[in-house]
C-alpha cells in the first residue's frame, strides 16, 4: 500500500485502510476469501477474481450501502481508485448542487453512477455497448432504488458521445467521466510489450471483457475520439475527463488539444496501492476553475532525518586535554567538542560559523567548498614522493660543479621561474605545497644541503631552493597546531577548483560571511548537545550537490575521534 499516502485527500481510505478481520467477522461471503498468516495479519489474494469482487462488494455495502452483483466475466472495479476519481469530478465542478454527468461505457458494476448519485446525489447518463454488462448494470441501479438519477442505456458500438446525446438535446451536463479500454491488444493487456522487464508483475488479477479492456489503437486512439467528440459538442458539457492507464498517453492528447485550440486543459493522479493511473479534463468554457495538476515531483519530499553520531564520556575526558591549549573557554563537554569540531574543520578548510540555537546547544553553519578528506593518505604519500624530486645540488666543487650546475640550469627553474610558468607545471607539482612531508625525505634534503659548495653563486640559488623546500616541509610538519595559511601559498596552485577553496576561506577570514560564497559543494547544520555524560551530534542537510558529502565528512569526524582513542596526542 505504498501510494495511499498519495491518495485524494478527502479519499475515506488515505489514511484508514480496510479493515480485513473486521469486515470478515460481519460478512461470511468475504470472510471465505480471506487468510491469516503465522504473524496473526489477515490478508486477501488479490490474484483469485473471487476474492477481489468479494472485497468490492463488501467495501460498497459497508461504507456506501450500495449491494451490487458482477460477473466474474467482467472488470471489477477496485473501490478506492474509482473514489479518488469521483472527488476529483468534485474539484473539477466545484460545489454541490443538481449535476449531470455521463458516465461513458459504465461497466457491469455500473460504479461511478452509483457512487455519485449515493455521496452527492448527482444525475447520470450511463451508457455501455455489452450486452452482459448493460443488464448487470441495470439490475444494480434497480435493486439500489436510484432510478429516478441514474438511467442506463444501451449504445451501438463505438458509440461515444456524439450519438448517446442525440435524444438528450435539452440538458447541460456538468461533466463526462470515461475508463476506457487500456489496451490496444492482448499482448498489451498480458503486459508482455508494454512493461519493462524491471518492473515487477501485477500484484493483482486483470479481469474485464474484451470491450472493456481493449480498443482498436488502445486508450490514445479511444481518447482521440472522445476529443473529437467534445471538438462538435463543445459547450454541451462543461468538463471532458478520461481516466489514463499510462502516463506516456498524456503528453500526446495534451498535445492534440492545444492544436486544436482547447482553452481549458489540466490532468491528476490517481493512486491507490501499488497502482498508478491518470486523468485528463479540458473544457471550452473561460469561466471555469481549473484545479492544479500535481507537481512533477508525485512523491512529497520526506523529512530526512539528521545524521548523527555520539562522543562518548571518555572520549570527551580525552579532547578536553587536548582542547585547553586551544580554547580556554571551554568549559561543558559541548565547548570541548565544538572547539575540537571547529578546529578539525579548519584544518579540513571547511568554511563554519556560530548560528543562533537553544542554550544547552552549540550550533555551527558550514559551507564546503571542496573535499579536502577523501584520500588523505594517498596525497600525503604522493607529495611526500614530489618532495623527495626536488632538484639537488652538485655532489662536487671546482669548475666541474660551476660548467655542471650551468649545464642542468634550464631544467632547474628558480622558485621565481616556476611562479611565472607555474600555467605549464604539472598537477603533481602545484601539490607539493598542502601535504606533510615524511621524516625520510626531509633528512635527504637535508643531507643534500650539507653536501653544497658555498663557493659558487649557481650552487648558492639551488640550496636556496632546496632551504625553501625544507622550510615549507618543516612548516607543514608541525601538525595542525601551526598549520599553513592556505591564503598565502594558495596563489602556487595552478587547480582553478584549490584557487577557489583558497578565495573562499580567504574570505572566511576577512570577515565575510559563509553565505556569500557562491560555488559550494554542500551546505548542513551541525548541531552539538549534551545527552547524559556523553556528547550527541547532528547534521542536517540544507543543501548542495550531492548527500553522500556530508555523510563523508560525518565519517570522517568519527575516524579522527576513533584516532584519538586509540593513539592519544
Amino acid at each position: 500500500m505504498a501510494l495511499n499516502k498519495s491518495m485524494h485527500p478527502r479519499n475515506r481510505y488515505k489514511d484508514k485502510a480496510p479493515d480485513f478481520a473486521y469486515l470478515a467477522s460481519k460478512y461470511p461471503e468475504f470472510k471465505q476469501h480471506v487468510h491469516t498468516n503465522l504473524t496473526g495479519r489477515v490478508g486477501l489474494n488479490f490474484k483469485d477474481p473471487e476474492a477481489v469482487r468479494a472485497l468490492t462488494c463488501t467495501l460498497l455495502k459497508e461504507d456506501f450501502g450500495l449491494t451490487i452483483e458482477i460477473p466474474l466475466e467482467r472488470l471489477i472495479p477496485t473501490v478506492p481508485l474509482r473514489l479518488n476519481y469521483i472527488h476529483w469530478v468534485e474539484d473539477l465542478i466545484e460545489g454541490g448542487g443538481q449535476r449531470w454527468g455521463i458516465d461513458i461505457g459504465t461497466g457491469a458494476s455500473c460504479i461511478y453512477p452509483l457512487l455519485g448519485a449515493t455521496m452527492n446525489g448527482w444525475f447520470f447518463l450511463a451508457t455501455e455497448v455489452d450486452d452482459m454488462c448493460y443488464n448487470y448494470a441495470k439490475k444494480n441501479v434497480e435493486q439500489n432504488n436510484l432510478s429516478e438519477l441514474i438511467k442506463v442505456v444501451k449504445v451501438p458500438q463505438k458509440t461515444l458521445l456524439m450519438d448517446a446525446l442525440k435524444e438528450e438535446s435539452g440538458i447541460v451536463y456538468d461533466f463526462c467521466m470515461c475508463n476506457p479500454p487500456f489496451f490496444a491488444n492482448q499482448l498489451e493487456a498480458k503486459g508482455e510489450n508494454s512493461r519493462s522487464a524491471r518492473r515487477p508483475p501485477p500484484s493483482s488479477v486483470n479481469t474485464g471483457g474484451v470491450t472493456e479492456i481493449m480498443a482498436e489503437g488502445g486508450e490514445l486512439e479511444f481518447v482521440k475520439r472522445i476529443i473529437h467528440d467534445s471538438l462538435q459538442l463543445q459547450r454541451r458539457l462543461r468538463w471532458y475527463s478520461c481516466m489514463l492507464g499510462k502516463k506516456c498517453s498524456l503528453a500526446p492528447l495534451k498535445e492534440e488539444l492545444r492544436k486544436h485550440g482547447v482553452p481549458k486543459v489540466t490532468h491528476t493522479e490517481f493512486c491507490q496501492g501499488r497502482t498508478m493511473r491518470w486523468a485528463l479534463a479540458w473544457s471550452f468554457y473561460e469561466d471555469v476553475t481549473v484545479p492544479s495538476p500535481p507537481s512533477k515531483k508525485r512523491k512529497l519530499e520526506k523529512a530526512r532525518k539528521p545524521i548523527t553520531f555520539t562522543v562518548l564520556s571518555p572520549t570527551v575526558r580525552e579532547l578536553t586535554d587536548k582542547v585547553a591549549s586551544i580554547s580556554s573557554s571551554a568549559s561543558s563537554s559541548t565547548d570541548v567538542v565544538t572547539a575540537w569540531i571547529e578546529k578539525t574543520l579548519s584544518d579540513l578548510r571547511v568554511l563554519h560559523k556560530r548560528v543562533p540555537c537553544g542554550k544547552s546547544e552549540v550550533s555551527l553553519f558550514l559551507t564546503v567548498v571542496e573535499n579536502s578528506w577523501i584520500h588523505i593518505r594517498n596525497k600525503r604519500r604522493d607529495r611526500g614522493r614530489q618532495l623527495r624530486e626536488v632538484p639537488r645540488a652538485p655532489p662536487s666543487g671546482g669548475n666541474s660543479t660551476l660548467q655542471s650546475s650551468e649545464t642542468k640550469q634550464p631544467e632547474t627553474p628558480t622558485p621565481a621561474q616556476a611562479t611565472e610558468t607555474d600555467s605549464k607545471t604539472d598537477t603533481e607539482e602545484s601539490e607539493v605545497i598542502v601535504t606533510p612531508q615524511p621524516e625520510s625525505s626531509s633528512s635527504t634534503i637535508g643531507g643534500a644541503q650539507a653536501s653544497t659548495n658555498g663557493n659558487s653563486p649557481i650552487q648558492e640559488s639551488g640550496t636556496k631552493e632546496v632551504d625553501q623546500a625544507v622550510d615549507n616541509t618543516a612548516c607543514l610538519e608541525q601538525g595542525p597546531e601551526n598549520k599553513v595559511d592556505s591564503t598565502a601559498i594558495a596563489p602556487l596552485s595552478a587547480e582553478p577548483d584549490r584557487q577557489e577553496a583558497a578565495a573562499a576561506v580567504a574570505s572566511a577570514t576577512t570577515g565575510e560571511g559563509s553565505s556569500d560564497v557562491h560555488h559550494f559543494l554542500f551546505k548542513c547544520l551541525m548541531n552539538v548537545k549534551d545527552e547524559g555524560s556523553d556528547v550527541v551530534v547532528e547534521m542536517h542537510w540544507v543543501e548542495g550537490q550531492n548527500r553522500d558529502l556530508m555523510n563523508q565528512l560525518c565519517t570522517y569526524l568519527k575516524n579522527q575521534l576513533f584516532r584519538l582513542m586509540v593513539s592519544p596526542l
